[in-house]
């Protein structure tokens, strides 16, 4: 990943000390500043203008929700991740109306936070795999099947894609030019979005809405 500008905001200090921790092991990502409420978050952003803003949802003052929609209008550039503890569809689809480009768990492991931030520099939208099938499934209940967005991003499509046609894990990274880590990252969420428990049940997914011929 290139030389990437975070801000980090979220109203409990020792919070912030643990995603600090997990962004330091992200190779090219730096915390340029730390807030505790969207309104300092603002301020900060406006100054710093990072290029991500990762930021939690329920705060005192102003939430996250507010300070997403403040920073669509003032920063457009910026990219907002949201991580947060509410798994709902609500707040989930809230986040999105409000310019997130991102919704994380809390208990998210480093590797899916490494794969959000990535996703949302290449102008892409991250959910939790957790996240995206709920999501998903919601929408089916209301609109009917058929007509749901697609549960995957368009790099997991690219990996499921390959997959599908045999390619080994190294070939993968080789022709998309990821690590094995994250093609092995990228092959279990798909599994966990898509509910699918083994390579077979991909390869027929893949066929099914047309990713690869019915005689791949």
């Amino acid at each position: 990943m290139a030389h990437l500008r975070v801000l980090l905001v979220d109203d409990h200090k020792l919070v912030r000390a643990g995603i600090r921790s997990l962004l330091r092991e992200i190779e090219g990502v730096e915390v340029v500043a730390e807030a505790s409420d969207g309104a300092e978050a603002l301020l900060l952003a406006e100054r710093e203008r990072p290029d991500v803003v990762l930021m939690d949802i329920a705060m005192k003052g102003m939430n996250g929700l507010d300070a997403a929609a403040r920073l669509r209008e003032r920063l457009p550039t910026t990219k907002v991740v949201i991580l947060s503890m509410h798994t709902s569809e609500e707040y989930v689809l809230l986040a999105l109306r409000a310019g997130a480009a991102a919704y994380l768990i809390k208990d998210s492991a480093t590797s899916e936070l490494e794969l959000a931030l990535q996703s949302v520099m290449r102008g892409e939208t991250y959910l939790s795999p957790a996240i995206s099938r709920q999501v998903v499934e919601g929408y089916v209940q209301r609109v009917g099947v058929g007509t749901a967005a697609d549960p995957l991003t368009p790099r997991q499509r690219e990996v499921l894609k390959r997959i599908a046609e045999g390619g080994s894990t190294k070939e993968i990274a080789f022709e998309l030019n990821l690590s094995v880590k994250t093609v092995e990252t990228h092959r279990a969420q798909i599994m966990e979005r898509l509910g699918i428990r083994d390579v077979a049940g991909l390869v027929r997914y893949a066929m099914r809405t047309g990713l690869v011929p019915p005689e791949t």
